[in-house]
């Protein structure tokens, strides 16, 4: 006779398990995770708290022994001054012109590549190039070699044809700045709808055009909706850009003419008036901005990978 053994259950194993083991085992687990946690904080939330803290004082740097604590009136002078509040207005307006502009030409590019074509991959490098500049460099591009009234390819273009020869940055300031932001993040807003697109039900596509459906009537009631949460996560994640962005207004107006949005005016305020309770208190309220659009990204790229992990 041959004794058999059977193994105990795995909720008795578990139950009998060591738990200051596991414990340990869990520790073991993170532990490499943590010097980056650490210096995460001290870079990033040690700045910020002192950020918070600096924007309920009086401080210009000028006087610094006569700063004194003043509760939320920073705050109130960022939502109240005529000057603040056209900077936040300009702020949104930007924000808005620019992801928006931005995402109807990248819906148009990736429809374009998603079509098989000879070169498609050159294509596909040549227009993502503008997003790989360098801000500055991008800004600095479109003021001088553009945008110049004497030397700008604009003007040369239209000096070839007889047309004026406008000071573009002048006339148009806002719409300058819009226009630099727009070539830089149209790739960004391409690429997100390409892989939306990439990642349709092609044989839904198929059974449609089988069914006399026309390429208008796919886009519109299959291409379209699925296409939803990739705007969604694009427009997000523009914004959360492009409503912090300092390098194309600085470098290309200098925040002059009425194009100066929140992030210049903190700048403004810091190093050239030297209010740092004033700046703090305009940069937290930044920062609360894009916490609140960042939360709504998050949810939509969480929806997707539930969206996709369904599908497998």
């Amino acid at each position: 006779m041959t004794a058999t053994t059977t193994a105990p259950p795995a909720s008795l194993s578990v139950r009998s398990a060591d738990p200051s083991k596991a414990r340990l085992r869990a520790w073991a687990t993170r532990a490499p995770l943590l010097p980056a946690l650490v210096f995460m904080i001290v870079v990033t939330q040690l700045p910020f708290v002192a950020t918070v803290v600096i924007s309920f004082f009086d401080w210009n740097s000028l006087y610094p022994k006569a700063r004194h604590f003043t509760g939320v009136d920073n705050y109130k002078e960022v939502l109240t001054d005529a000057d603040l509040r056209h900077s936040v207005w300009t702020t949104v307006l930007l924000t808005v012109t620019v992801v928006l502009v931005s995402l109807v030409l990248g819906l148009v590019l990736a429809l374009l590549l998603d079509r098989r074509f000879k070169g498609r991959g050159v294509v596909r490098t040549l227009l993502i190039a503008p997003f790989l500049v360098v801000p500055v460099a991008a800004a600095l591009l479109w003021k001088h070699v553009l945008y110049n009234p004497e030397y700008g390819l604009f003007n040369g273009l239209l000096h070839y044809v007889g047309g004026p020869q406008p000071d573009w940055i002048s006339t148009t300031p806002l719409l300058a700045v819009e226009a630099s932001l727009v070539w830089q993040w149209t790739p960004f807003m391409m690429l997100i709808l390409l892989a939306g697109l990439q990642s349709r039900d092609q044989q839904q596509m198929e059974a449609a055009r089988v069914d006399g459906a026309s390429d208008w009537q796919i886009f519109r009631y299959l291409t379209l909706p699925h296409l939803r949460r990739y705007l969604e996560l694009g427009a997000l994640l523009g914004s959360i850009y492009i409503v912090q962005n300092f390098d194309a207004v600085f470098t290309i107006t200098s925040g002059g003419l009425g194009t100066a949005n929140l992030p210049y005016t903190v700048y403004q305020s810091f190093y050239q008036a030297h209010e740092n309770g004033l700046a703090s208190a305009a940069g937290v309220l930044v920062v609360i901005g894009s916490i609140v659009i960042a939360t709504f990204a998050l949810r939509v790229v969480s929806s997707l990978f539930r969206e996709e992990a369904g599908r497998a």
